[in-house]
């Protein structure tokens, strides 16, 4: 059965500066050299978690939109990551999934941060998103929807893979790790969790501690506080073997989640 290959992308990022982050990302993509199929980009990837977004917000299909499109069909991989974007008289937190042909989807935060006055900032997304590219099935999430399980529970194993892209401050990287680990356990699933590192343009410090979890909660990384480009092969024959022989998803409980 097919394996999915995983490009994790931690790095500090520009305040602010979408031109400069795209073009060091550019840069630190290049190490890329063995291949890979999906290339994971952090939270806000080309400004930071700046709750000034007048200056740095594009519209859709313009230009991080457009460079995306070229690294997907650079790499032959989807690639996926978050941007502010301008839609219609409001900004949306949104992480764009991109694939070598052009083809996308698009999901917008649902959970905004509102310690950090995200929420003041930015329109809440309202559907979740699915994809699915060379036979698996991902979930792509950001940041603050770490904490809240609902969201991400997965229904009779309709994803393969979860994964956040994340600023995610240094201060709470115990909740980071053990939520990730979480969700993975509780959900049957590859959980992939990509954070930047480095001081944002407030001050405040981010550890990294990108990483891979696999579906019994072990990581198949280890975190670190630097900056790196790692590509981690996951198993779809071991996933399936895993929840044949462990199908505690069968017994999981029936809801619906109210749209407000």
């Amino acid at each position: 059965m097919n394996a999915l290959r995983v490009t994790l992308v931690q790095t500090p990022l520009h305040w602010e500066n979408p031109i400069a982050n795209r073009s060091m990302l550019e840069e630190t993509l290049e190490t890329i050299t063995a291949g890979t199929d999906l290339i994971v980009l952090p939270e806000m990837f080309t400004t930071g978690f700046t709750m000034n977004p007048a200056p740095v917000a594009e519209p859709m299909n313009l230009t991080t939109t457009r460079w995306m499109q070229q690294i997907a069909a650079r790499y032959d991989a989807a690639v996926t990551g978050s941007f502010i974007v301008r839609d219609g008289s409001s900004y949306v937190n949104r992480l764009l999934w991109m694939e070598p042909d052009g083809s996308f989807d698009y999901y917008d935060k649902r959970h905004l941060f509102r310690m950090g006055g995200e929420h003041e900032v930015y329109a809440a997304g309202t559907r979740k998103v699915q994809r699915t590219w060379r036979g698996w099935t991902v979930r792509p999430l950001i940041c603050y929807d770490l904490r809240f399980p609902v969201w991400s529970r997965n229904v009779d194993n309709e994803y393969d893979l979860l994964l956040y892209v994340a600023n995610w401050p240094a201060a709470r990287d115990y909740a980071w790790r053990s939520l990730l680990t979480a969700r993975a356990i509780e959900n049957q699933s590859y959980v992939v969790g990509v954070n930047r590192v480095g001081n944002d343009g407030n001050g405040v410090f981010h550890e990294g501690s990108s990483g891979v979890i696999d579906f019994r909660g072990n990581w198949l990384t280890s975190p670190q506080e630097s900056a790196f480009v790692h590509t981690v092969s996951l198993s779809k024959e071991d996933l399936s073997t895993f929840r044949e022989g462990f199908p505690a998803y069968l017994d999981a409980d029936d809801f619906e989640i109210k749209y407000l």
